[in-house]
């Protein structure tokens, strides 16, 4: 485990450790989209660790998914995180935020214009969503037209520019987890005849664009992106394609040199080291519900340069500090993973506190 402790290179900057916060929904955002008040103080308590990944953050109108996530293309919303990277700065830390287009997760109760949500086609996800009347079905989305899926790449490249200008250090593209990007990834969402759907190589595309977009608009070495190979959920089935589907896509984003690739594992472990040995920069890896006796084990394996942990660091703000000490850790409180005050958000306590 001592490897975790030890500094490493991602992109243009070299981290205290090997340990990354993984982005978390919390929906505390203003009603616009601006950062919560208790952001600042959330993010900072956290900033020992390697790396913090912000929780998904809205590139556009079009892209919220969700009530009260934070957006990142207004002067409020610069305002609102230049006060948390200040915040995580000031401890010595380092923050991506991630780049979140909700896609066809949407519903039209919980975004600004109060439109339905945009997708690679008009199939709806067939689940529900959370709106402040309660739990509503997600409708069928608009299908984005061609014109339109570029435009959306330029919303990614105009949020990336404007998380920079709010001091980042630089931003992760969410490819994952079913929302907009994974949604051209997946034939189940993506039935499109133009260049955007159809073969393997055509629904990775927009990922792609969106991924050179973003480097070339902050530099690759600033620029990561987020996958979850084979997570069918919400309607996402990638089909017997997905081992392909990926490989390739591991292959073309390897040659943009970003600063590195964070891959959510599921259990295809033959996948994860084709995408390993595919991939030449930094990887994070990211196993959800990985017991405290495996932490550190794909970095000692060299398997992954960093790992990733949500939950742990979400209820223990010195989680470095305590997985050096062996120290017992606070348990996550599921009722306050979502909105609210500082229950559950900034109150967890610390070693000797």
């Amino acid at each position: 485990m001592n490897t975790l402790f030890t500094p490493v290179s991602v992109g243009r900057y070299t981290l205290l450790n090997r340990l990354v916060m993984a982005p978390m929904t919390r929906s505390r955002s203003q009603a616009d989209g601006t950062p919560g008040e208790l952001a600042a103080l959330y993010y900072a308590q956290r900033a020992s660790i390697g790396l913090i990944i912000a929780e998904g953050t809205q590139p556009s109108d079009d892209g919220q998914g969700y009530l009260t996530t934070p957006g990142i293309y207004t002067d409020s919303h610069v305002a609102g995180w230049k006060h948390i990277t200040d915040a995580v700065h000031q401890k010595g830390g380092r923050m991506f935020i991630q780049l979140m287009h909700a896609g066809r997760m949407s519903h039209p109760d919980n975004t600004p214009h109060h439109r339905p949500g945009v997708g690679p086609s008009a199939i709806a996800p067939c689940t529900h969503m959370f709106t402040a009347t309660g739990m509503q079905d997600i409708p069928v989305p608009h299908a984005l037209s061609t014109d339109e899926v570029r435009r959306t790449v330029q919303d990614f490249r105009y949020a990336a520019r404007r998380a920079i200008e709010a001091g980042a250090d630089g931003v992760e593209i969410h490819g994952a987890n079913a929302y907009l990007i994974h949604q051209f990834l997946a034939p189940s969402a993506n039935i499109r005849t133009d260049e955007y759907g159809g073969s393997l190589q055509n629904r990775a595309r927009f990922a792609v664009e969106v991924a050179k977009a973003v480097a070339d608009e902050i530099g690759a070495d600033r620029t990561g992106i987020r996958l979850s190979p084979e997570m069918n959920m919400w309607g996402i089935d990638e089909g017997e394609e997905s081992e392909a589907l990926y490989r390739y896509l591991t292959e073309e984003l390897n040659k943009l040199e970003l600063a590195y690739l964070h891959i959510m594992y599921i259990g295809n472990e033959s996948l994860l080291n084709d995408m390993r040995q595919r991939w030449k920069n930094t990887l994070i890896l990211n196993r959800p519900g990985r017991p405290r006796e495996q932490i550190g084990m794909d970095v000692a394996s060299g398997l992954a340069e960093l790992e990733s942990y949500g939950a742990m660091v979400l209820a223990n703000p010195d989680f470095v500090e305590r997985l050096k000490l062996n120290a017992p850790m606070n348990e996550a409180r599921r009722e306050g993973f979502f909105g609210g005050n500082a229950q559950f958000y900034t109150d967890y306590p610390v070693m000797n506190a």
